[in-house]
């Protein structure tokens, strides 16, 4: 079994970090987010230390999508990242664990007047994504007596290798200007009173097991860069995004390019492009999955077998949970977390609580014979697992436990129904219960 290099099987249990997985569930109960800090450390500075000895000017932003735990987000920003932000919930997320304004992006297609606003009154760049947002954040800073930093969001055209749902740099995608259109939104920009066009950025995708389409992306971007130059722009950044994905099909040996390879194809070409254009930005890149995917396992509990067409092993963690393989129809390797040296004898599928026929964690899966009582563990959960769970069918979400060499600790509680309902009212004509 090709696991990740934070776990491991000890005496037929799956252990993460220095943990026992089965006492971390018995002790906080299933099902169960559990995070290794020292994973997410780990994976952080491959990024510094393949970037930086290429390129000492370059800026981590870390995808606050992926996983905006405040905790997770406090660690990064020791570390020294920055964040891209989608919400006004996560930029005031990412101030309070710490990061500064200027190591901040608030991207999105559809930004409010209110996020505008805030984005401003905090010094918060703003990735611009059309002309009519550009007019709007223009007035918004000029009444807040401001200006407002800026980079447009480019459309560069890009066929990627991934989902179609997570391909963000097609012609036909929702994000950004179609790089065509780039300079003359930087003319515009440059009219205005109260923009500041301070650098540009670009991401085209999620989950790419190549850096070939990094590269295009690259040639691209400093094509705009030098051609923006031209009109009069001062670049004090260009952002490349992030996208950089990872192996979730460990157990029939597929790779995914490394923080070293992504470096090694992206900045020779960003250096040259630069040099080319007489300037000498900060090199901004923003991943997300690639930082926190492998640092998280979600532990199920059974509750119960049943044969069928299939062998179902039913267990108290759904699509309420973890989204991913009901929406793209993602992998995630399944291990049976106390039986985890066993030989792997039944053929089972997974299937999550929720009244949903699509409601599978994992099909056809080879695990040990499975009984109720019994705890899997779905590997790889640490990006977009939680951050994308729901109440659906009232389900209180589990608990997160953050993990760092021996010590454990909850970095989110587990929910209860009140918390369902915190935000119920009843309407006054309905009177009391």
């Amino acid at each position: 079994m090709n696991l990740p290099q934070n776990l491991t099987i000890r005496n037929d249990h799956l252990w993460i970090g220095q943990h026992d997985t089965v006492e971390l569930a018995r002790t906080y109960g299933t099902p169960l987010y559990v995070t290794d800090e020292d994973r997410i450390t780990w994976n952080y500075e491959q990024y510094v230390k393949a970037l930086t000895a290429l390129y000492p000017r370059t800026r981590i932003l870390y995808a606050a999508k992926a996983n905006g735990n405040l905790a997770v987000l406090r660690l990064l920003s020791r570390l020294g990242a920055g964040a891209d932000v989608f919400s006004s919930g996560e930029l005031q997320l990412a101030l309070a664990a710490g990061m500064a304004p200027e190591g901040l992006l608030f991207n999105g297609s559809s930004k409010s007047h209110g996020d505008l606003s805030l984005a401003v009154d905090t010094g918060v760049t703003v990735s611009v994504d059309s002309l009519d947002e550009l007019r709007q954040l223009d007035q918004v800073a000029g009444a807040l007596g401001k200006t407002a930093r800026i980079a447009f969001r480019v459309n560069p055209a890009l066929e990627v290798p991934t989902h179609p749902k997570i391909a963000t740099g097609l012609a036909t995608s929702k994000f950004g200007i179609a790089h065509t259109l780039i300079p003359a939104a930087y003319r515009e920009a440059l009219s205005c009173r109260n923009i500041d066009p301070v650098g540009i950025h670009c991401h085209i995708g999620s989950q790419i097991l190549s850096a070939e389409p990094f590269t295009r992306a690259c040639e691209v971007m400093v094509q705009i860069a030098a051609a923006v130059t031209d009109i009069g722009v001062r670049l004090e950044f260009i952002d490349l995004g992030g996208g950089l994905g990872i192996p979730y099909h460990r157990g029939e040996g597929e790779t995914g390019p490394t923080p070293a390879d992504y470096a090694q194809a992206v900045v020779p070409v960003f250096r040259e492009g630069i040099a080319a254009a007489g300037i000498s930005p900060e090199l901004w890149v923003e991943p997300g999955r690639s930082l926190v995917a492998d640092s998280t396992i979600l532990l199920s509990g059974v509750n119960s077998v049943k044969p069928a067409h299939r062998n179902f092993v039913n267990v108290d963690a759904g699509f309420n949970l973890l989204i991913r393989p009901a929406m793209y129809d993602a992998w995630h390797e399944i291990i049976a977390a106390n039986k985890a040296g066993s030989p792997a004898t039944v053929l089972y599928t997974i299937a999550g609580p929720i009244c949903e026929t699509g409601d599978i964690l994992a099909r056809d899966r080879m695990l040990p014979e499975l009984t109720a009582g019994d705890i899997i563990a779905i590997l790889d959960t640490g990006a977009y697992g939680f951050a994308m769970s729901s109440q659906y069918n009232s389900r209180p979400r589990c608990a997160e436990v953050l993990l760092s060499r021996s010590r454990a600790a909850l970095m989110r509680r587990s929910e209860e129904l009140k918390d369902v309902m915190a935000t119920m009212q009843v309407p006054p004509w309905q009177g009391p219960p």
